[in-house]
């Protein structure tokens, strides 16, 4: 009997000990995936008001309407939950190094849960709202791993007409949304990313925005890297995905500019083979950033 009692309480503190780690894990997980976001605004226009709102304005005035609505905190609470990135490199010694980073799980958006609005914005727009919530803009590779790891994965849908209009950039958004049918989790395959890239510093022209992904189904791209547009082009297909900036490499917290400045660590966020020098684009249009 006694001996049949301690066997009860062996398994029970063995099991409080797995429930104890696991919760530990947990906290660490939430703290690392934590980033400063505002709450949405009790009254705050939902998607379609958005798009109301803003169609009838200028480039410049739609952009700081953009801006101001998301620093507000204008955007549904599911965006608030970052997801996860595993990955790791091969060095060229044959060490392995493993890392995670967080992103949102859609791209920048307006609204509610209920109804939102997923809008192209100008790389200075994308990169104040980065800045402003700790956070920066995809590489090409970012943009291979989250497609890897998406959870909804859709076909791309492109638009001829009107590429620029925010008529157009509604309407792709609820041609996403009638893909989407509801589902939920991470998702891919849907714009093409507003990247940061040494393409842009190699150009022969210091005025250019980095586009890249807009993934098929067979996981192809369907855009490669691309600097031909000026940097205040937005058409419907370009979208913006966060990424917090700490980037954790075997477990340890660093930044990733410093990430991208390491010959070696660089290849955890990018695949450019040539020294990386471009890591957010300035708030001005047509003047370069390194």
């Amino acid at each position: 009997m006694i001996m049949k009692v301690h066997k009860q309480i062996s398994l029970f503190l063995f099991f409080l000990t797995i429930c104890t780690n696991s919760c530990s894990v947990s906290k660490d997980v939430a703290r690392e995936s934590v980033i400063s976001l505002p709450r949405r605004p009790t009254g705050a226009l939902n998607g379609y008001d958005f798009f109301k709102k803003i169609r009838g304005l200028d480039n410049e005035e739609r952009e700081n309407s953009i801006e101001k609505e998301i620093k507000s905190g204008n955007f549904p609470n599911f965006m608030r939950k970052l997801v996860r990135i595993n990955t790791s490199i091969i060095t060229p010694d044959g060490k392995i190094i493993s890392a995670h980073y967080y992103v949102m799980p859609d791209y920048l958006m307006i609204g509610s849960d209920e109804d939102f609005f997923r809008i192209p914005m100008q790389p200075k727009t994308a990169q104040k709202i980065a800045d402003t919530f700790g956070c920066f803009l995809s590489t090409n590779k970012i943009c291979d791993d989250i497609y890897k790891s998406a959870r909804v994965k859709l076909d791309p849908y492109p638009l001829t007409r009107d590429r620029d209009s925010v008529r157009t950039f509604y309407l792709h958004n609820r041609i996403i949304e009638n893909q989407r049918n509801g589902r939920k989790g991470l998702i891919a395959g849907i714009k093409k990313d507003v990247i940061i890239s040494s393409a842009i510093t190699k150009h022969n022209r210091t005025n250019r925005v980095a586009i890249y992904g807009w993934h098929t189904l067979d996981g192809n791209p369907i855009q490669p890297v691309y600097t031909g547009h000026v940097d205040w082009y937005v058409d419907y297909s370009h979208g913006i995905r966060l990424v917090h900036r700490t980037i954790y490499v075997d477990g340890e917290p660093m930044d990733y500019i410093d990430v991208l400045k390491d010959p070696e660590l660089k290849l955890i966020l990018c695949d450019e083979t040539d020294h990386f020098d471009f890591f957010s684009y300035p708030y001005e249009t047509g003047k370069l950033k390194k």
